[in-house]
């Protein structure tokens, strides 16, 4: 680990994992200018969620909020493999959090914040970003949470 973003997980005890493999037909992130976009990241840990269901049902606002920290870490790691380093974020302009909710839940936002709140300490002012926060009836592989990110580098050397 080399570069400040680095140095920051590290302090955080945090480690970037290896990219997730896709799922299905995409990649899990792409280029275009100085932006970044990812595909929509589960909170995959060693190759498999670890929770599974309903937000609000079988899985609580605290686990689906700690899910929605590594579907963050999961995206940084995407963000990292087409950027080539971290440092090269220049912001986080937008997150979109995808929370599998039961039909009587309503608190998609706090769950997200998981999510915002890592990109925050990880990023600090860089991470700051808009965001929604939607609840869906079903995410793939029964996944609680799904996150994707759309970041801006700054120009190359």
């Amino acid at each position: 680990m080399s570069g400040v973003v680095d140095a920051r997980l590290a302090e955080l005890g945090l480690t970037l994992p290896p990219v997730v493999p896709p799922v299905a037909a995409y990649q899990p992130a792409v280029r275009s200018g100085v932006y970044v976009y990812t595909a929509g990241q589960l909170p995959m840990v060693d190759g498999k969620l670890p929770l599974t269901g309903k937000v609000g049902d079988e899985v609580t606002d605290e686990q689906a909020k700690d899910l929605a920290r590594t579907c963050a870490l999961n995206a940084l790691a995407a963000v990292k493999s087409v950027a080539g380093d971290l440092d090269r974020i220049e912001r986080v302009v937008k997150v979109v959090g995808f929370v599998a909710s039961a039909t009587d839940f309503t608190g998609q936002p706090g769950v997200i914040n998981g999510a915002s709140e890592l990109l925050g300490e990880v990023l600090g002012d860089k991470g700051v970003h808009a965001r929604s926060a939607v609840g869906v009836a079903v995410l793939p592989l029964d996944a609680p949470v799904e996150v994707e990110i759309q970041v801006e580098l700054t120009s190359e050397a």
